[in-house]
């Protein structure tokens, strides 16, 4: 329940249904699309996933705030969603790793969030109708005039978000996953590997598990040229996360359609994955409402992996036909393409997130995976 103090705050999707509640974040007036995370923890690594960048999530989970925040979970240097939508929240939390509460976490930040409304109807009307635009609003009360400005905001098809989460400058990553993981990176060695990681919205544990796995990684801004890539001579190349329509990020397609030719080993992940596609000669389209949350099974001939999965869009099997991959992965709730591999070449990808942060570790495997394939690269190289 609100306290006397909460500030009235509505919520309008883009088919006219509108939910009443209070602020618990910034106040103002926010448009994004709507859609839904079905994941029971993990909501400060969700709001600061740039995966999220131009959208309004809803938590399915019944209440956000109970163990605060704190700067070690954060996955990008601040929130990336436009707001956020939960049926309660805690503002007392209690966490010994807790250096700040949610709501003021949010009001720094200048998020705009709403609570006090039935998230499972709100979920529910997404599946129904499908990903929408909506607005939360606690300056605009009026259901008509907060539509009104919901329906002059582009569709998520055809945006590219890329450019306003990518990094402006090259950097070094160096840290390291600090707890111990099921799968340990390969012991006793002190091979280094290079990785160029070209950042379209890299989320902070990819590049840890990197590290984590022995790797030199340097990052990228989305724009770098293949020429530009190249001139570092990295052991492998890393197509990261990222927001918006992957087939909008054209400049990313034609670098990795150029890097294709250097036969560098090459690992992708969520729209890497699909710019991966996309480089040769695939097509991607919009999900009806996405997969977000913990749990997405994927998998292929009879082995299965619990997957932390977050994208809009997927790649049209059908439009793999010439292309000389084999898909390696299939979301095992709707057959959708989750994973491709090289036929002859070191390159492969998933829709999926093996660095969880949150989720399970069971794809972890595929880090491990991509050293081995720097190292096979590495000795057959003559001399």
């Amino acid at each position: 329940m609100p306290n006397s103090h909460a500030k009235s705050a509505l919520l309008v999707l883009a088919d006219g249904s509108s939910y009443r509640g209070w602020s618990f974040g910034a106040t103002g007036t926010t448009i994004g699309e709507v859609v839904f995370n079905t994941g029971m923890t993990g909501y400060q690594e969700v709001l600061t996933d740039p995966s999220y960048c131009g959208q309004i999530v809803t938590f399915t989970y019944p209440e956000l705030g109970n163990t605060g925040v704190n700067p070690e979970d954060e996955e990008s240097s601040r929130p990336q969603v436009k707001g956020a939508i939960a049926r309660n929240i805690c503002t007392r939390p209690s966490n010994w790793r807790s250096t700040q509460s949610l709501p003021d976490y949010l009001k720094q930040h200048g998020i705009i969030a709403i609570y006090g409304i039935d998230t499972r109807a709100v979920t529910r009307r997404i599946r129904v109708v499908g990903a929408m635009n909506g607005g939360i609003s606690t300056e605009i009360l009026d259901e008509a005039e907060l539509l009104a400005q919901v329906k002059l905001a582009p569709s998520m098809n055809g945006l590219n978000l890329v450019r306003e989460v990518t990094t402006s400058q090259v950097y070094e990553w160096s840290e390291a996953t600090e707890e111990v993981w099921e799968f340990n990176p390969v012991g006793g060695t002190t091979e280094t590997f290079t990785v160029v990681a070209i950042d379209f919205g890299i989320k902070r544990n990819i590049l840890r598990r990197l590290a984590s796995y022995g790797c030199r990684v340097i990052v990228v801004p989305a724009s770098t040229l293949a020429a530009e890539i190249l001139k570092y001579n990295p052991d492998g190349i890393f197509l990261s996360n990222g927001p918006g329509d992957p087939a909008a990020v054209t400049e990313g397609i034609e670098t990795a359609k150029a890097l294709l030719a250097a036969e560098k080993p090459m690992f992708g992940i969520c729209m890497g994955h699909q710019i991966f596609g996309l480089s040769l000669g695939a097509q991607t389209y919009k999900l009806k409402f996405g997969h977000r949350g913990l749990n997405q099974p994927a998998g292929l001939s009879q082995q299965v992996e619990i997957t932390s999965q977050n994208h809009s869009f997927a790649i049209d099997p059908e439009s793999l036909a010439n292309a000389d991959v084999e898909i390696s992965h299939w979301n095992l709730n709707d057959r959708t393409v989750a994973g491709l591999r090289h036929r002859s070449l070191p390159l492969f990808s998933v829709q999926h997130h093996p660095e969880a942060s949150p989720g399970p570790h069971d794809a972890d495997y595929l880090f491990e995976r991509f050293v081995q394939a720097m190292r096979s690269a590495r000795t057959s190289v003559p001399g």
